[in-house]
């Protein structure tokens, strides 16, 4: 930090809050893969992520924040909908998390509130059809077929239909954690198009919302990731036609204008220099790292992520031209 040009009181200040945490024991015990901690003059905050990243240190003017890029990209948002008897729960997820959505003043509380009160409950059970057949049969007290199976049809068209309103105009995709038979024949009455074709199979009994939650990140990981896959096959096919570019020295300034629709940042990677910006016109100057220059990747990253930007971190292996280490897909 001296080499910042801080004195001694001012070290000290920044990183007393630091100190006290070393021998804090309840808070190492609630760490997780990852701990961010930003320290400035009047500010210091600790972040406990999920995410694993390399141990680094970073002194200037602004914040680190690469590394974290990951939480925000390839985490895809999308809906779990658990179908449980009478028990039906919404919740909007992501990787890392995930939020409930109250719907109970949409959708009735019970079947019965839907079918009526004579409804008495019945288990769903499925077997196989008669071999050679390629049917799935349903029985129970009543056939699927018949009484019983309109009736749970009429309860998830009731969900389906209180439902749409949220679903209004999103493409999110939407999960369905339920049995076979019963999300068939949600399939049936469904009318939001982004519904995931296989359910999530769950014994609900033996299985709680953090499991759940994990269950559904472990089915949805490989369409999201298929994001990142597309996003490179275009920088591909947009190669030499003018909508990409490589090297920071271009990056950077169309990342500052908002021109960047996907960043490439090669992992573990960092390409530090300065930056000059006079009557709108950018000066980016590469160099080794001294007690003047700053992380121009990191620059790159935060800007083009505050301007609706996409950003990856990937390792060299992966970048579109691993050339450089860092890559541009832009917008126009």
């Amino acid at each position: 930090m001296s080499q910042k040009g801080l004195n001694t009181d001012s070290i000290n200040k920044l990183t007393q809050p630091i100190q006290e945490l070393i021998d804090n024991s309840s808070f190492w015990r609630e760490q997780s893969d990852g701990l961010a901690i930003f320290a400035a003059d009047g500010f210091f905050e600790t972040y406990t992520l999920p995410v694993h990243f390399q141990e680094y240190s970073y002194v200037s003017n602004s914040f680190y924040l690469k590394p974290l890029m990951p939480m925000f990209v390839g985490d895809g948002s999308f809906y779990l909908l658990t179908l449980n008897r009478d028990n039906v729960k919404l919740y909007e997820c992501r990787r890392h998390s995930f939020t409930e959505i109250v719907i109970d003043d949409l959708i009735p509380e019970t079947k019965q509130d839907r079918v009526g009160f004579d409804y008495e409950e019945k288990n769903l059970q499925f077997r196989s059809g008669a071999t050679g057949s390629g049917q799935t049969m349903y029985h129970g007290q009543e056939a699927a077929t018949g009484k019983r199976k309109n009736e749970i049809k009429k309860y998830f068209r009731a969900i389906n239909d209180g439902l749409a309103p949220i679903f209004r105009e999103k493409t999110t995709p939407l999960l369905i954690a339920a049995q076979s038979p019963l999300f068939d024949i949600y399939k049936e009455v469904n009318t939001y198009p982004n519904l995931m074709e296989e359910n999530l199979t769950i014994d609900f009994s033996d299985t709680d919302i953090f499991e759940i939650h994990e269950l559904a990140w472990e089915r949805m990981a490989p369409v999201f990731d298929q994001k990142r896959k597309d996003d490179i096959a275009q920088f591909l096919d947009e190669q030499g036609k003018g909508k990409t570019s490589i090297g920071i020295g271009k990056i950077l300034p169309a990342a500052i204008h908002g021109k960047i629709e996907t960043l490439f940042c090669e992992n573990l990677e960092d390409i530090f220099g300065t930056y000059k910006d006079e009557n709108n016109v950018i000066t980016v100057t590469e160099g080794e790292e001294n007690n003047n220059h700053i992380s121009l990747m990191n620059m790159a990253a935060i800007k083009t992520f505050l301007k609706g930007g996409t950003v990856y971190l990937l390792d060299k292996e992966e970048m579109p031209n691993p050339n450089s280490r860092v890559n541009a897909l832009y917008r126009y």
